[in-house]
């Protein structure tokens, strides 16, 4: 998808390098999150992961400056209710976004969503925070929740069921990076970390719109 003339949207963008890297591969990219109002609010404006302005999205430099003025535009939107004229797009993703819209429930209604932002055999990409020791008890209703394999089998089951393809991977690793547990505060290197009385690392989701 990453190539000239592919529209794609992305969901909480924040500052990540993602959108500049698209743009360099000729992508026309809708890069939204939230406002700056709502983002101060939930601590996202003071912790740096917020990108006021368009160009802090190309601040690494990745993209030269005029291919990057003219192949993205930015807005603001809530992934809890999506703008209704976002559509069309040939792929859309989110980075570690889904899991602070407040609940389980809103985060995976998001994710089906987001697929009436594609056209028909467009794809969605997004990543999110995975419960690795428990299938069970989570972390649930707070800023940032932890999804369980149960949740997301759960999701899969519906966008089946609708004739959508989704490529799942459970597979956590074993090797000695794997197997290390990063505990507050924690060193920003690593696959896992604990958060509360909890393991979490990062799930990957794949879907195919019909």
């Amino acid at each position: 998808m990453m190539s000239p003339g592919r529209r794609g949207l992305g969901f909480g963008v924040g500052k990540e390098p993602l959108v500049a890297v698209m743009a360099a591969r000729g992508c026309d990219i809708v890069a939204t999150d939230l406002d700056i109002d709502e983002a101060t609010k939930q601590g996202w404006a003071s912790s740096g992961e917020y990108a006021a302005t368009l160009e802090a999205l190309n601040d690494r430099g990745i993209c030269p400056p005029e291919r990057f003025a003219s192949k993205v535009s930015y807005r603001v939107a809530d992934m809890n209710k999506i703008d209704a004229d976002l559509v069309g797009f040939d792929f859309v993703y989110s980075s570690c976004a889904l899991e602070h819209l407040g609940s389980i429930e809103l985060g995976l209604e998001f994710v089906k969503n987001s697929l009436k932002c594609l056209r028909p055999g467009g794809i969605a990409v997004h990543t999110t925070e995975f419960n690795v020791l428990s299938n069970d008890a989570t972390i649930d209703h707070q800023q940032t929740v932890l999804f369980r394999r149960q949740d997301i089998d759960r999701l899969a089951a519906d966008l089946t069921s609708q004739g959508h393809q989704i490529v799942l991977n459970y597979n956590t690793g074993s090797g000695p990076f794997d197997r290390h547990i990063d505990v507050p505060p924690w060193s920003g290197i690593h696959l896992k970390l604990q958060l509360e009385q909890y393991v979490t690392t990062s799930l990957g989701l794949l879907i195919k719109k019909a």
